[in-house]
């Protein structure tokens, strides 16, 4: 009986081992699901281009992605204190961030654009946003961008949702964003538009502590294999156009 069980016991350690031998790396991805159609929530789950294209990543990467939603200004500390593995939120470069993070190769171009109420047109550049009350996104580029123009009373919103209502209801005067999300709420919210002022250039990149130079690479491998074995220009073609 004793050496049955023996038996039974190492086949058991065995087969753990084994599964263990086998078992997927897990990469935890912080991401800030208010930013549509890079990430937003769907049924309750993050979607969008970054988790799409994070999940290609991870398949040629042979890992398991695991996503985390949270608030867009608690990314980089969770990333610090190795909550998360690395982020991907619609995320500039910034000397700033560099301080205390690196990026990987950029995946996206994009620019900041304004929103305004339809037949609103006193808005013909960045400068112009002087003296008026502006809608941002709290830490994200626009938030930087108008920070830096005089006499600009800026209010801050952890959703871009919450910055297109108080547009509406006439409590701001614009809102700064990205070009796609603002495209995305001008087609989902009437009486909108996007202002007819040409806005700075930005790239996107997936944000990685500055000591995991091997996942860094990895990184930078599988995004440039999702780039040529035409699974980028299809999540292109999902979200864009």
């Amino acid at each position: 009986m004793k050496k049955v069980l023996k038996t039974m016991l190492m086949g058991i350690l065995v087969l753990s081992l084994s599964v263990s031998a086998f078992a997927k790396k897990k990469i935890y991805v912080g991401t800030n699901a208010e930013f549509p159609p890079f990430e937003y929530l769907e049924n309750g789950k993050p979607a969008g281009f970054d988790i799409d294209l994070v999940e290609e990543m991870g398949k040629i990467m042979d890992c398991d992605i695991k996503v985390v939603d949270m608030a867009f200004d608690g990314l980089l500390p969770a990333l610090q204190m190795k909550k998360v593995d690395v982020v991907i939120a619609g995320m500039t470069e910034t000397p700033e961030r560099l301080k205390t993070v690196s990026f990987t190769s950029p995946y996206y171009k994009a620019s900041q654009v304004i929103v305004v109420r339809e037949g609103e047109n006193n808005i013909k550049s960045f400068d112009d946003l002087k003296g008026k009350k502006i809608g941002v996104m709290l830490g994200f580029t626009g938030d930087i961008v108008v920070s830096k123009i005089d006499n600009v009373k800026i209010e801050r919103y952890n959703a871009a949702y919450a910055g297109i209502m108080a547009l509406k209801a006439n409590k701001i005067d614009a809102i700064v964003l990205d070009s796609e999300p603002a495209k995305n709420f001008v087609a989902q919210n009437g009486g909108l538009e996007i202002a007819d002022v040409e806005g700075a250039q930005e790239e996107y990149a997936i944000a990685v502590r500055k000591n995991d130079q091997k996942l860094m690479e990895e990184l930078n491998k599988a995004l440039e294999e999702v780039k040529s074995n035409g699974k980028y220009d299809e999540l292109i073609d999902k979200y864009f156009k």
